[in-house]
């Protein structure tokens, strides 16, 4: 899974640097790999009838389809990249909101201390974000202005999408009680059932498709292959993608949740640094303290603490070798 997604955002990011306005058609033919990947080996050419009913996954791609793109348009509304990673790191804290409030859970003092840290870190990346863009002094006032409320509507984008994709786990963990665990089915009907309405989207593809055929021919290694650099990237970019999402789904299957959600921690972390290096983004001390207050809340958050204990107690208490 890191590696796949450390190669997903490497392929990624190139292309966002020379067309920084590209995520709709990476995120269309990512859906569509993984579409044709699950008609043909999961449904079985349309034969094999899902295990839950259609209409919820209709409710379920709503929500999903509306996460992608909302999420996508917010990297044109001056969000830097590695606010963009650390603001989605919050999904522990509309989780746990939207728990309480809709599934009437409960939580210890512990859990509550690391939502906390959470909080506090993107705070933390966020006010520093806010202050460089409102003392950008390459802008005039009325300039400066226009380019820091479309970045206040980056936030609202943001934040709207994190409760959306919260709301959505909530309905599939309802979903996976009542009917059972089918995450390959949920996998392949999240990525088919959108593809219509990337027609809403067809402009906006069609001119990047077209600004990608023009960038500068490519000779794809061993294969000899020479095609725009671009479309290379896409490839790759997708290719990577489906391996990550089946690394996570093979982890899902075989790992506790637990380990799941270290390694998904990991991977933003892994996707953080890439970005910062890529990109070189302003990163301040600040910036660091609050991606720190993110990533140890969530790790209190996961209790691997507790996990660690017993092991490293039975690691000390191992016979020394003479």
């Amino acid at each position: 899974v890191l590696c796949g997604v450390a190669l997903t955002l490497l392929f990624l990011l190139h292309a966002c640097r020379q067309f920084p306005g590209c995520g709709n058609i990476v995120t269309f033919s990512q859906f569509l790999f993984i579409a044709v990947e699950g008609f043909i080996f999961e449904a079985n050419f349309g034969r094999k009838k899902p295990a839950i009913p259609i209409r919820y996954y209709f409710i379920m791609v709503a929500m999903f389809f509306t996460v992608s793109v909302v999420n996508n348009y917010a990297l044109n509304l001056n969000i830097a990249m590695p606010l963009h990673m650390i603001f989605r790191s919050g999904s522990l804290i509309a989780s746990m909101a939207l728990g309480v409030i809709i599934l009437k859970k409960r939580y210890s003092v512990y859990k509550y201390t690391s939502i906390a840290l959470v909080s506090l870190g993107i705070f933390t990346c966020t006010f520093m974000s806010a202050k460089q863009v409102a003392s950008d002094s390459s802008l005039n006032e009325e300039d400066g202005l226009q380019v820091f409320l479309w970045w206040l509507l980056g936030i609202a984008a943001l934040t709207f999408a994190l409760l959306m994709s919260a709301r959505m786990g909530i309905f599939q963990e309802m979903l996976y009680k009542q009917f059972g665990k089918h995450s390959k089915e949920a996998l392949f009907y999240n990525h088919a059932l959108p593809l219509p309405g990337f027609l809403l989207l067809a402009p906006n593809i069609y001119h990047h498709a077209v600004l990608f055929s023009q960038s500068e021919p490519f000779q794809v290694p061993v294969i000899g292959l020479t095609l725009p650099i671009m479309w290379f990237y896409l490839l790759m970019n997708v290719v990577t993608q489906y391996v990550c999402i089946r690394g996570v789904f093979i982890l899902t299957t075989e790992c506790t949740s637990l380990t799941v959600t270290l390694v998904v921690t990991l991977r933003k972390f892994v996707s953080l640094i890439f970005s910062i290096l890529y990109f070189r983004n302003p990163f301040t001390a600040w910036h660091w303290l609050g991606t720190t207050f993110v990533f140890v809340g969530t790790l209190m958050y996961t209790e691997v603490w507790n996990s660690l204990g017993p092991f490293l107690a039975r690691w000390r208490k191992r016979p020394k070798e003479e």
